[in-house]
C-alpha cells in the first residue's frame, strides 16, 4: 500500500453498519463526502452527523440488492460486526471496481488512518491495522509537542516570500528557513505571539 491523499468532495461514500464503529467512519467522511449509512438501526452517535440513513436488514439481503446499494459509490465501508457479511461486501466492491474498507474481516484496499489535523496541515498515520493504539499514541503526541505548528507553516510561508526577494540562492533559503524550524526560541514565542516569533525569525536567522 502507498498513502494517498483523495479529495472526495461530491464522492459517494457508503458505510454499512449504523453502529459505534460506523458511526466514527461516518464522522471520517461527512465533511467533505456525500455519506449513506445503510443499516437495520443507528447509533445515537450518528446524531447531528450530515450523513443519509437507509434502514436495511443487511445479513438478509442478497448479492443484487447489495449490488443496487452499491451502485454509484466511490468508497464502501462494512462496518457490521458480522465479519462474513463484511467480506461478502467486500467482494461484491472488488467485482464493481469500488473502493472498500474492512472494519472487521478480510483487509480491503483502503486504510483509514489516525489523522492529526490543523488548518494549515494534514497527517495520516495507520499501521497498517496492527496497532490502533500506537496510532492515537502518535496522534495525540504530535498534538502535544507540535500545538504551534499552523503558526510554524505561516511563519514559514511569510518567511520563504521575504528570502526570494533578499536572497538568489535556493540552498541559503533552505538553510535559513530550516534554521528557523530548529529554533526552540521561535517555536516557546509562537505559542503566544506570532509577531514576536517573526521578530525572533528576523533577527536570529535572515538577519544572522
Amino acid at each position: 500500500m502507498i498513502p494517498l491523499m483523495l479529495d472526495l468532495t461530491g464522492r459517494r461514500v457508503l458505510i454499512f453498519g449504523g453502529g459505534g464503529v460506523g458511526a466514527r467512519k461516518a464522522a471520517y467522511f461527512e465533511h467533505e463526502a456525500e455519506v449513506t449509512v445503510i443499516s437495520r438501526s443507528f447509533s445515537p452517535d450518528l446524531d447531528g452527523l450530515a450523513i443519509r440513513r437507509q434502514e436495511a436488514d443487511l445479513s438478509a439481503l442478497s448479492d443484487e440488492s447489495l449490488r443496487d446499494f452499491l451502485a454509484g459509490a466511490f468508497l464502501a465501508v462494512a462496518a457490521t460486526p458480522d465479519p462474513e457479511l463484511n467480506d461478502r461486501i467486500g467482494r461484491l466492491c472488488a467485482g464493481a471496481g469500488i473502493l472498500f474498507n474492512n472494519a472487521a474481516g478480510e483487509p480491503g484496499d483502503v486504510i483509514i488512518p489516525s489523522v492529526v489535523r490543523g488548518s494549515r496541515f494534514l497527517v495520516a498515520i495507520s499501521t497498517r491495522g496492527k496497532s490502533p493504539a500506537v496510532s492515537r499514541y502518535l496522534r495525540t503526541r504530535l498534538e502535544a509537542e507540535y500545538a504551534g505548528l499552523d503558526r510554524m507553516i505561516d511563519l514559514q510561508d511569510e518567511m520563504r516570500s521575504m528570502l526570494r526577494e533578499t536572497e538568489p540562492e535556493q540552498a541559503e533559503r533552505s538553510r535559513i528557513l530550516w534554521s528557523i524550524l530548529s529554533d526552540d526560541a521561535i517555536w516557546e514565542a509562537l505559542a503566544s505571539d506570532y509577531g514576536r516569533a517573526r521578530e525572533l525569525a528576523i533577527e536570529r536567522c535572515l538577519h544572522a
